[in-house]
């Protein structure tokens, strides 16, 4: 199940981030709106759109979220494995996503105050 789901968010998010998907919502969007005077700018009509934006927005919310957790995950064990073959580099940063919001601002600090002393 989990297997299947990443396979169609990743399809999926590849396919709707196409710049023919915009055009193609816009232009569902432009025929909607031709309909709008044949049927009299009806309550039905309005719902049709809202009921159909709505679904589409809960479900993109999933699989966007999906995308994103999975590029931050591979990202992170890039990073992961460039710090480990560095030989000067602190281990400890291997697990930075884990520290407290205490520590990664005291590491912050420190980062910003090396900053400083290159720059000054």
């Amino acid at each position: 199940m989990q297997e299947t789901f990443r396979r169609v968010a990743q399809r999926t998010s590849s396919i709707v981030g196409h710049a023919n998907s915009f055009l193609a919502a816009t232009l569902l969007i432009v025929g909607w709106l031709i309909t709008g005077p044949i049927f009299h700018y009806s309550d039905t009509w309005q719902l049709v759109i809202n009921t159909t934006t709505t679904i589409v927005t809960f479900l993109m919310v999933f699989l966007i979220q999906n995308t994103q957790n999975r590029d931050s995950h591979a990202i992170h064990l890039k990073l992961d494995e460039l710090i480990r073959a560095q030989a000067g580099a602190r281990n400890k940063l291997l697990a930075l996503e884990e520290l407290s919001d205490a520590d990664m601002a005291i590491l912050q600090q420190e980062f910003e105050r090396l900053r400083d002393e290159k720059a000054g």
